[in-house]
């Protein structure tokens, strides 16, 4: 019998409960597929405690990877046996099938496997956006990439130095440092024992970094716009640590008149041109083997509550991945 992973009221991980469903055959423009990987991400959990709010009862995530079981009507380009992922999209991907819009997935490659596929789509999509088309990062820039050790840090920072920036990244604890190091940042700094602003600038010899890519939130966000050059970018990504405090735009004119934004997937991937093209780039790099996709943290989906505090304290680095 197929199951998913639902949630009847927001709250920690204990809401999370596992449902047996009935799939069904996909209607015009969906597919069917068969799960093999699940990727969670610290977006399910703005969901879950409703940072981001949504109908409820509710499936969770929006990440996964499969086989094609069946194809609806006015599906051309897909098949029973093709081998697929996806990244955003409606909501329900902790399940062991589901139907999905034709439409939002992604055939992989025969070099890309089912749990690479679901531990890099949403990170290795977010990155690419980021690094090509929120602040185009070009050589010899110096770039700031807040939670390195995490899976978005980990694409980014190998990505962007493919593109020739100077890449100061932070991270916490010796053990992620060191991992952190691993990947080539030109400077870790350990943001649990240093001062991230002050080591920032002593990197950039004062000069401060053209972009600041942070996923981190409220506990790095002040920081980091002390961290930015005159008319540097301030990328605010994600909310890991809690909600960015309300700023007057006469803040970013006193610092430098800078550039804030916070952008999301959905506004760089909502047409299929997009999605595809942003996939294609994402491919190319880890195949040329310019980004090193880590080892994914592996948990059963029946263990998904495990697997949200384990990520929530930030007890993984890279991926996690659920399997059904």
């Amino acid at each position: 019998m197929s199951y998913a992973i639902k949630f009847h009221q927001t709250g920690g991980p204990e809401v999370l409960q596992r449902e047996e469903i009935v799939v069904g055959d996909p209607g015009a423009g969906q597919v069917r597929i068969r799960q093999e990987a699940v990727g969670l991400n610290f977006i399910d959990v703005y969901y879950r405690k409703g940072l981001y709010p949504t109908s409820l009862p509710s499936g969770l995530g929006t990440e996964g990877s499969g086989v094609v079981e069946a194809v609806g009507d006015d599906v051309y380009f897909l098949k029973p046996g093709d081998r697929v992922a996806y990244a955003g999209g409606p909501l329900g991907a902790y399940a062991s099938e589901r139907i999905m819009p034709a439409d939002k997935l992604i055939k992989l490659p025969d070099d890309i496997g089912f749990d690479m596929a679901a531990s890099m789509m949403l990170q290795g999509l977010t990155a690419e956006y980021l690094l090509r088309r929120t602040y185009p990062v070009k050589a010899g820039d110096n770039v700031l990439i807040h939670a390195a050790a995490g899976g978005v840090g980990q694409i980014a920072l190998q990505w962007a130095k493919a593109l020739g920036a100077f890449v100061v990244a932070t991270a916490g604890g010796p053990e992620k440092v060191a991992l952190v190091k691993s990947l080539g940042a030109d400077v870790v700094i350990d943001y649990k024992a240093d001062d991230f602003v002050a080591a920032t600038r002593e990197a950039t010899k004062g000069a401060g970094v053209q972009v600041v890519y942070d996923g981190v939130g409220k506990d790095t966000f002040m920081g980091s716009l002390d961290c930015l050059a005159p008319r540097g970018y301030m990328v605010s990504y994600g909310n890991a640590s809690g909600a960015v405090p309300a700023i007057e735009p006469l803040l970013l004119s006193q610092k430098g008149s800078l550039f804030l934004t916070r952008p999301t997937l959905g506004s760089y991937t909502s047409t299929r041109a997009e999605m595809a093209e942003a996939a294609e780039a994402l491919f190319e790099i880890v195949l040329a083997g310019k980004v090193r996709v880590g080892a994914s943290n592996r948990y059963p989906l029946a263990d998904v509550a495990l697997a949200h505090r384990d990520l929530e304290a930030r007890k993984t680095t890279g991926s996690i991945i659920l399997v059904p």
